[in-house]
Order: C-alpha cells, then sequence, then structure tokens
C-alpha cells in the first residue's frame, strides 16, 4: 500500500472519528465554557500522545527545534475547537456539519497561498461533487429545507473556527522539521493547552468540575483520547502524505458520519433519498484516490 493510500485511509477513520465530536458536543456544550472544556481535553490528548511517542522510542532534543511552531499550529487548531463548541450551544450537529463542508476549498486555498499546491480539475471535480453530496446528506434530500436555510450564530462562530481548520492544515506541512506524527502532535496539544489556559485559565478555575454532568465527562474523555490526540495523529500523518485540499475533502464524508452517530445515540435514520448523497461523497472521496500523480 502506496503512502498516498494510507494517507486515505487515516483520513476516512478522521472523518468518523471527528463526527462524533460534533454529537457528543452538542451535548455537553451547554453544561461548560468552552475554553475551559478544550484546556482540559488539550492537555489530556497530550498526556495520552506523550505516552504513544515513549512507546515508539521517546523523545530526541531536536524534535523540539524552533518551539514557536507548536504554539502556532495548537493556537489554530484550539481555536476551532473552542468555537466549535460555543457554536454547537445554539447550531444543531448536522447543521454545523454543513458548515463544516465549506472547509475544503478554503483549505485548497490556503494550500495555495502558504504550499504553492495547485488544485488539478480532478480535484475541483471532487471537491464539488462532494460538496453537493454533503449538502444532500445535511439537508436530508429535501430542496425546500436547502432553500430555507438561514445561518444563525452559531453557524457563524463555528465558521469562523473552520477557517482556523483550513489554515492550521497547510501549516502543518510549512512548519514540519522532520519531526514523527505523534511527535508533532504532541508539540500541537501542549502549545494548545497552553494558549487555551492563557486564553481559559479563569473559566477553567471557576468551573465546578465535581457537579459537572456525566455526558460532559464521556465528552471529554472521547474527545481527548479519540477526537483530539488520536485524530491529530491521523491529520499529522495525512497533511504530510497528501496534498491540502484532499486532506480536507474528507471533511464531506463527515455529514455522513453524524447521521451516523445521531442514529448510534436514539435520534433516527434519515430517508432513502438521502442515500443518494451518500453514493456522491463516495465518488467524490474515488475521484480524489485516482488522482495521485
Amino acid at each position: 500500500m502506496t503512502s498516498g493510500y494510507r494517507g486515505h485511509l487515516a483520513m476516512l477513520a478522521f472523518s468518523a472519528l471527528v463526527a462524533g465530536s460534533f454529537s457528543l458536543g452538542s451535548m455537553t456544550a451547554n453544561h461548560i465554557d468552552p475554553a475551559a472544556f478544550n484546556a482540559v481535553r488539550f492537555l489530556c490528548g497530550a498526556l495520552v500522545v506523550s505516552l504513544i511517542v515513549q512507546a515508539r522510542g521517546g523523545f530526541q532534543r531536536q524534535h523540539f527545534r524552533a518551539p514557536w511552531r507548536y504554539l502556532v499550529l495548537g493556537g489554530l487548531f484550539g481555536a476551532y475547537f473552542v468555537l466549535m463548541f460555543e457554536g454547537l450551544k445554539t447550531a444543531p450537529p448536522v447543521s454545523a456539519a454543513a458548515v463544516f463542508t465549506l472547509t475544503p476549498i478554503m483549505t485548497a486555498g490556503f494550500g495555495f497561498l502558504l504550499l504553492q499546491q495547485i488544485m488539478t480539475a480532478r480535484m475541483a471535480l471532487a471537491l464539488t461533487v462532494g460538496g453537493a453530496g454533503a449538502l444532500w446528506v445535511i439537508f436530508r434530500a429535501d430542496l425546500s429545507a436547502l432553500l430555507a436555510f438561514q445561518i444563525g450564530r452559531g453557524e457563524m462562530i463555528y465558521f469562523v473556527g473552520c477557517i482556523a481548520h483550513a489554515i492550521y492544515t497547510p501549516m502543518v506541512r510549512a512548519l514540519n522539521r522532520g519531526e514523527p506524527a505523534p511527535v508533532s502532535t504532541f508539540g500541537t496539544m501542549l502549545g494548545g493547552a497552553f494558549v487555551l489556559f492563557l486564553w481559559g485559565g479563569t473559566d477553567v478555575a471557576a468551573t465546578d468540575w465535581a457537579a459537572l454532568p456525566g455526558i460532559v465527562w464521556i465528552t471529554l474523555a472521547y474527545t481527548a483520547v479519540f477526537a483530539t490526540a488520536v485524530t491529530v495523529v491521523l491529520l499529522q500523518f495525512a497533511s504530510m502524505q497528501l496534498p491540502a485540499s484532499k486532506v480536507m475533502a474528507y471533511t464531506y464524508l463527515t455529514p455522513t458520519w453524524v447521521i451516523g452517530w445521531e442514529f448510534f445515540l436514539g435520534n433516527g435514520l434519515p430517508g432513502i433519498l438521502v442515500l443518494g448523497g451518500v453514493a456522491l461523497t463516495c465518488v467524490a472521496l474515488l475521484l480524489l484516490l485516482k488522482n495521485e500523480g
């Protein structure tokens, strides 16, 4: 299996794990300040990743050359998650996933500005097909729902976070100096925790952690391990194997995964027509898989 295909598999897992953040995050967002939640989440994620690094040979001094890089990456990623949880206070999970599908085209733009990555015609077609499929899924094959869609405050807040995410992806490659993905992930998590504790340290101190409902702790555990530590490793790895626009194209699968998560959490399934949108996202991914040259 080529490194490119491993990058695609990494992003397939990434999209499934990220989707859980939308469903669980919407159940948690109104119970705790987003900055406080994510500061602790990033610190826990850094601890988890440090264990992975130690198991693979440990840290080396050269891994921490120019540590400011990790503050930049961690700040961008932390801002994304804080604004995501802030947006989920009012935006429903599937609607937030709709906003997330704007990320690939923004990432392609930042990939060109930062890395001079050119979008080929096949990639542009894949992004277009994937976007159409994602919208089909998001609005559940209901044209009237699409036409009636209005951007609320939560969606606008989350859109700003998606801009941070779009910048983050090409920055991973631009700032990498040969560090393995787990080491870069640890630096990103630690840098993000540092920035978020500066940003929301008073909120962390003011939170009555013992009084928080169980869903907050479930979400913290899931997001710290799976939706932070694991997904950042996957994203770091994929970003070193694939162009930024391809990496973020996998966000088009997120609405489909969100629907799966919503079903798992007891919220039912959409109608049969929605499967057409799922098929379009699969076509988009096949176009990307064929565009390895």
